[in-house]
């Protein structure tokens, strides 16, 4: 499959037809990884990791202290609708 790099700004980029996109299982703005092997150009996805809530809680300091602007949120009188 044929394409052509094309400026984008002070950058350049090429398209991908929708059918590679598919086929790699690709998205638009997804992340990827590029690399020179033997004179080719390869691109790789990058897949991000998906924690689960137990996995981010344990990284909370549930001892630590409240920032002083979330404490000045949390006082803040209610000026609209926004107190139900």
């Amino acid at each position: 499959m044929e394409s052509a790099i094309r400026k984008l700004g002070n950058s350049a980029g090429i398209i991908l037809p929708a059918p590679m996109l598919r086929t790699l299982s690709l998205e638009i703005g997804q992340a990827v990884d590029l690399n020179i092997e033997d004179g080719r150009l390869v691109v790789t996805a990058k897949t991000r990791k998906r924690y689960s809530a137990s996995e981010l809680n344990a990284q909370c300091d549930f001892n630590a202290p409240m920032p002083d602007d979330i404490k000045e949120w949390n006082q803040a009188p209610a000026v609209g609708t926004e107190s139900l």
